[in-house]
């Protein structure tokens, strides 16, 4: 690799010291390197950090520094840019980075040398509510996508219709439709299973079901969920939030449908250590 777009939230200085020793570094080695300011903007509604119109053309890799929420977002703005991500972790948990500050020249090492394997992360991508008009301001999640009550319902009712087959309808406080890359977020929080990163599958999860016997449903990641708000109360609509990665895209109420599928983009994420995913996921989450 030779030539690396930085994206970062220069703001923080912790951010901006790593960010020029890394440009120092693989410049001393006759490394191209172009920053990226982490800001935020808005196109048709839909939020994002980076602008993908402003790198440079034929860069090899990203390197994104910052914590998991940083990820995420570079993940969504970079999903038709076809550059593999390496997350360095100047956050606190840094589930989907790869490189500490610490070792981060070990890291930009290997990457030099070629020592790396990329992870293919499927996406998910809400075509009809918040279809969006061009790729930049379309909804994309690499973890999850929540509905979730709000206003005065108690009780939301969302029905879960599979390649438009009825299969379940939950009352609960929300729904969660989550990626194997998110199934240890939210969905994990929520009682739902943890999938392995790379299951071609989704998982739905009802957030604090009325009922004992609500449980999450395992999807081929091929199948096309429609989730369709209901109505609990014989007066009054349900009314709820759609929430994508922790972004607020926009209100729903008794009737309206999402259409939600795995697009044909990915999200590649460059993996350097031999540590597998459940070691990964055991120091993580016990907080090691």
């Amino acid at each position: 690799m030779d030539r690396f777009c930085i994206i970062t939230n220069s703001g923080k200085a912790e951010n901006y010291q790593m960010v020029r020793h890394i440009v120092q570094y693989l410049e001393q080695q006759g490394k191209f390197c172009h920053i990226m300011q982490n800001d935020r903007y808005d196109i048709g509604g839909i939020r994002h950090f980076t602008d993908v119109s402003k790198i440079p053309e034929n860069m090899d890799c990203a390197i994104v520094l910052g914590g998991d929420g940083t990820m995420i977002q570079a993940a969504i703005d970079l999903v038709h840019q076809d550059l593999p991500i390496l997350g360095v972790n100047t956050g606190s948990l840094g589930f989907l980075t790869e490189a500490e500050c610490q070792n981060v020249d070990v890291a930009l090492d290997r990457l030099i040398r070629g020592e790396y394997t990329i992870d293919h992360r499927i996406m998910l991508k809400e075509i009809a509510k918040f279809p969006g008009e061009d790729s930049r301001s379309s909804c994309y999640a690499l973890n999850d996508m929540v509905i979730s009550k709000t206003g005065g319902c108690r009780l939301i009712t969302v029905k879960v219709y599979l390649n438009q087959e009825l299969v379940d309808i939950y009352r609960a406080d929300g729904l969660i439709v989550a990626t194997p890359t998110g199934s240890t977020g939210y969905n994990l929080s929520a009682g739902g299973p943890v999938l392995v990163p790379g299951l071609h599958a989704t998982v739905v999860t009802p957030i604090c079901p009325h009922s004992l016997n609500k449980r999450s449903l395992l999807l081929d990641a091929k199948d096309q969920i429609v989730l369709e708000i209901g109505q609990t109360k014989d007066v009054g609509e349900d009314q709820a939030v759609f929430i994508a990665d922790g972004r607020n895209v926009g209100s729903l109420h008794t009737g309206d449908r999402l259409v939600i599928e795995v697009p044909h983009a990915t999200t590649e994420l460059i993996k350097l250590s031999d540590i597998g995913f459940y070691e990964r996921m055991r120091g993580k989450l016990n907080g090691n």
